[in-house]
């Protein structure tokens, strides 16, 4: 591990101003991702701005009806929360689908957002990586790539996006509040993240000294019928081979709205907008789930590793879709 300075915060402004003074810095949260980088020699800042003693650690009802959740909320302390149980049962599950019980007891909102990919490239200094050092290439297009993007990838990179958390929230249509050196703004979280096209090592639009504060939920009545699904190798502390998250209103056996995401397709979590299309109007069936799965993943493009993600993906979808349409019922 390269030698850093340490610095604690006091207020998020000071955090920010310190962060963006030097080019070098980077912000600490949980830790629970930075951490493993910093070992490995993945990253390598020569500042580490402390925020977990910021005040950011709290969920609030806000007067219009959603819900503010802090940056800096533990992982464990969100999936136990009984109001996101009860109105935003998808996000309980994807939380605690996530990592292990230690991990969640330290990993934050704000830090699951920015989790950086798992290629097993990525992660090794000795490969080459595009995301890692830009213009070095890609060793995952004609290597292992097993659990790599079927959809949105580019030549520069196909790796995916390792949030179960950022899935669910972009099903919900979350919103992040961002502090940075200009002042504040509210980045919808279908905005947040960017696919790789040629600079893969950007994962999302925030720029250096950034700091997310809080993300918002919606006031959403059909999120309390919603669920998460996750298929990875074994039962716990697995990153997805996919996952679906999904909301839907369903009346007399018709759908009248729906919300879907995957998680482990992409470089960023898919929002299902085709899927979405279709579904609006159509009766709950089996048939009329598998036909919009199908249509949102004609586009996708499987790598030598992992055309089997594609029948997967349909599959969890329609049998998301079938459990929350039978429990309704």
């Amino acid at each position: 591990m390269n030698p850093f300075e340490y610095r604690r915060a006091m207020d998020a402004t000071a955090a920010v101003a310190l962060v963006t003074e030097h080019p070098g810095a980077a912000f600490l949260a949980g830790g629970t991702n930075l951490v493993d980088h910093l070992k490995l020699g993945v990253a390598r800042p020569d500042l580490l701005v402390d925020v977990s003693r910021l005040p950011l650690d709290t969920i609030s009802s806000l007067p219009d009806g959603r819900v503010r959740v802090g940056a800096a909320v533990r992982n464990s302390d969100l999936a136990a929360d009984p109001l996101i149980r009860r109105r935003y049962p998808m996000l309980s599950a994807a939380l605690l689908a996530g990592a292990s019980g230690q991990l969640r007891n330290l990993a934050t909102t704000g830090g699951n957002l920015l989790q950086r990919t798992r290629c097993v490239y990525f992660q090794d200094v000795t490969t080459p990586c595009n995301k890692r050092e830009p213009g070095s290439g890609c060793s995952a297009l004609e290597g292992y790539n097993r659990g790599h993007a079927i959809l949105g990838a580019s030549e520069q990179c196909v790796a995916v996006h390792p949030s179960d958390l950022a899935v669910a929230l972009t099903a919900l249509e979350a919103e992040v509040q961002v502090l940075g050196p200009a002042g504040e703004r509210t980045i919808p979280i279908g905005e947040l993240y960017r696919l790789p096209g040629d600079a893969p090592e950007r994962d999302t639009v925030l720029s250096h000294g950034d700091l997310i504060t809080a993300v918002d939920l919606p006031e959403l009545p059909m999120a309390a019928c919603s669920a998460y699904r996750k298929v990875r190798d074994r039962a716990s502390y697995a990153f997805a081979l996919v996952s679906v998250a999904a909301a839907v209103d369903v009346a007399d056996g018709v759908i009248r709205d729906v919300r879907i995401a995957f998680g482990g397709v992409a470089h960023r979590p898919w929002r299902a907008t085709r899927a979405e299309q279709l579904l609006r109007g159509e009766p709950a069936t089996e048939t009329a789930f598998a036909a919009a799965a199908h249509a949102e993943l004609a586009p996708a493009r499987p790598l030598a590793h992992n055309a089997f993600k594609v029948p997967l993906a349909a599959s969890t979808l329609v049998a998301t879709l079938r459990g929350l349409t039978e429990e309704g019922r």
